[in-house]
């Protein structure tokens, strides 16, 4: 089983998790119509649960043999130069047989920036 982790920074306001969870909901979505098989889950680094070795542990006694980790970071500070590459060799650690990567945190990606550019321009409905 692939599972998908989108790894968030946390809140304590009980809302703010809403649009990472919308974001899953999408994912979970576009693979039902696709037939995949894929699990989607959200952990976040702080003052939010769950959190990443916790999410990870859940997948791999549910059956996952691949971690794909996203970073759902616009900006790429210490939390994503520092403490995302820590927790990633942790979790290679704590699960050697699973397959465990991590894409670029989502604000190193062109296309989410020409799309914001996009809606601060009003071009997006």
């Amino acid at each position: 089983m692939h599972a998908i982790i989108l790894f968030a920074h946390g809140s304590r306001d009980p809302l703010w998790h809403k649009p990472i969870q919308a974001v899953a909901q999408r994912i979970e979505q576009r693979v039902a119509q696709q037939g995949e098989s894929t699990v989607v889950r959200c952990a976040y680094l702080e003052l939010t649960v769950p959190d990443l070795p916790t999410v990870a542990q859940q997948l791999v006694t549910e059956g996952a043999t691949s971690l794909d980790v996203v970073p759902m970071f616009l900006g790429v500070g210490r939390h994503a130069r520092e403490d995302l590459p820590a927790l990633m060799q942790a979790l290679r650690v704590a699960h050697p047989s699973v397959d465990i990567s991590c894409q670029p945190a989502v604000g190193e990606r062109e296309v989410l920036l020409d799309l914001l550019a996009d809606i601060a321009l009003g071009k997006l409905a």
